[in-house]
């Protein structure tokens, strides 16, 4: 099977998805993925506004189901937000980002020092799972 490319050249941030379906990662994954690293990156700029969820799917030749379920998992992420019929568009991603990672962080801290940990044993745990999370990911995000 062919990989699928969705490009959309009406504004000058493009959104540009490809999708690989031999890839290992789940073309909802994958489609959520691109959208999220492109708005971190400034591709897609906050505001911007995102193809109705049955468009992308069939520029992509998707089910719908596949990209809503990116839909949602990008707004939990608080990357996209959806407005109603105006539509769905890019959120201010990285604020909200942050903020979620710093949430976890404070949990994890809490449960290291709960189980025994010391400062040290917990840091290491953190960076090896950072190593194995980042490696899954060959281009280093």
């Amino acid at each position: 099977m062919a990989t699928r490319t969705s490009s959309s050249s009406d504004s000058p941030a493009a959104l540009r998805i490809t999708v690989d379906p031999q890839a290992a990662d789940a073309p909802f994954e994958q489609v959520r993925a691109q959208i999220a690293e492109q708005a971190r990156a400034g591709g897609l700029p906050v505001g911007h506004k995102l193809p109705t969820v049955r468009g992308l799917a069939e520029q992509l030749g998707l089910a719908a189901n596949t990209v809503a379920k990116a839909y949602r998992a990008l707004e939990t992420d608080g990357v996209i937000e959806t407005q109603g019929r105006r539509g769905t568009f890019i959120a201010a991603a990285g604020e909200a980002a942050e903020k979620e990672a710093a949430v976890a962080a404070q949990s994890y801290a809490r449960r290291a020092h709960r189980l025994g940990l010391d400062r040290a044993a917990a840091l290491a745990a953190v960076q090896d799972a950072l190593r194995a999370t980042y490696a899954e990911h060959t281009d280093g995000r």
